[in-house]
């Protein structure tokens, strides 16, 4: 008996187990290439053991609604296909606010960051190692906040808080791209800025355009190299029932902490890069700090070491607002029941860290004024 629609199983016993986000059977049971439909699945499957009259079983799965079911693709551990971004607030009131607030705010940093970028590349004055560094840091802070805020705006407009399985990993991997290029370009910067105050008259033999493209190109390497190892761990991870992310983007710890598998490599990955590439970068900045205060006490003059600071200043003022608020953030989501006020610490260096980054190094900066009168045709305060 073979009738349309009906699935022959070369088994002894058949055996159906439905988990709350699982279907599973036999393991040399063929793939039941079911199709689920509507908020109900009925599957019915007959077995012809050898020897043995006909078996019909038929399950039907009354009480369980279609948004649990899963289907577990060949080689993939996880059965979900996606995540569930709580955001800032779950109120719906509060909506527009967010929306209205966050929309404006990542429209400043892109267009700050825009004139930054064409000011120095329209600006022969400002074909130098320091502004070169400074566009490389405004197209990241570019990048860096795109990867999260559009999704943000977009699930608010659409009042949905779907983001794929596929969609939260890439949003994974080029924020930790991007955030890890800012901590090496920020070590870089201090580093030129050590050069500069330090050995001033070789700085234009050790800062050549040759040897700062390949600093920049470096800092690129290990960052996409960082980034791809932590996104390579949690593929290797199961996901089970609980998909609420507590956050308004994929943030790599709280996605780990759903596993319902081991968790351990995940971990120590996570802990190498933090010690190692986020540790590494800040000792290069105080390190370079330390001898430019010290060479600047060594300057007799009052007006020689205004100058001499004022040429830092801004990079100090970025430097101090990007880790400050990063590791607020790391430290205060290490208590228990924070995710919700870490996701909301997290917008001061996701969002407002890279929208003030502009106005940080034009205000004080008359180059850069100079530069962006001609673009905008107004003076700049």
């Amino acid at each position: 008996m073979n009738p349309l629609g009906i699935f022959n199983l070369e088994l002894e016993e058949i055996r159906f187990l439905h988990l709350d986000s699982y279907i599973c059977w036999g393991t040399h049971a063929s793939r039941l290439p079911a199709v689920l439909s509507g908020n109900r699945a009925s599957v019915s499957i007959i077995s012809h053991p050898a020897g043995d009259s006909d078996l019909h079983m038929e399950t039907f799965l009354s009480e369980t609604p279609f948004r649990h079911l899963h289907h577990v693709e060949p080689g993939n551990d996880s059965g979900i296909s996606e995540f569930l971004l709580l955001g800032l607030s779950e109120k719906p009131e509060l909506q527009p606010v967010i929306f209205g607030l966050f929309f404006s705010m990542y429209l400043i940093t892109v267009f700050g960051n825009l004139l930054i970028i064409l000011a120095v590349s329209s600006d022969s004055h400002l074909h130098t190692p320091m502004y070169f560094f400074l566009a490389n840091l405004s197209f990241v802070d570019i990048c860096f906040t795109s990867t999260t805020v559009p999704k943000m705006l977009w699930n608010i407009q659409a009042q949905s808080k779907v983001i794929t399985y596929a969609g939260c990993l890439t949003q994974m991997y080029f924020f930790i791209l991007f955030a890890g290029f800012d901590d090496f370009l920020l070590a870089v910067m201090a580093y030129d800025r050590f050069v500069a105050i330090c050995h001033p008259l070789h700085y234009t033999v050790i800062m050549k355009p040759s040897y700062c493209v390949l600093l920049v190109l470096v800092v690129w390497v290990m960052s996409v190299l960082n980034s791809l190892l932590e996104n390579l761990t949690v593929l290797l991870l199961s996901f089970c029932t609980e998909v609420e992310i507590s956050h308004f983007f994929c943030e790599i710890n709280q996605v780990v902490q759903l596993a319902c598998s081991d968790i351990f490599l995940n971990d120590m990955v996570m802990y190498f890069a933090t010690v190692l590439l986020g540790g590494g970068p800040l000792a290069g900045i105080l390190f370079s700090y330390s001898k430019i205060v010290s060479s600047i006490c060594g300057i007799s003059s009052a007006q020689g070491k205004y100058k001499a600071f004022s040429t830092c200043a801004s990079h100090l003022s970025v430097v101090s607002l990007f880790y400050c608020t990063g590791l607020g953030v790391y430290l205060s989501s290490a208590a228990p029941q924070s995710s919700h006020s870490s996701a909301v610490a997290s917008v001061m260096y996701t969002v407002v860290t890279p929208m003030l980054n502009p106005f940080i190094y034009s205000l004080r900066n008359r180059d850069i004024k100079r530069a962006l009168k001609r673009i905008v045709g107004v003076p700049v305060m």
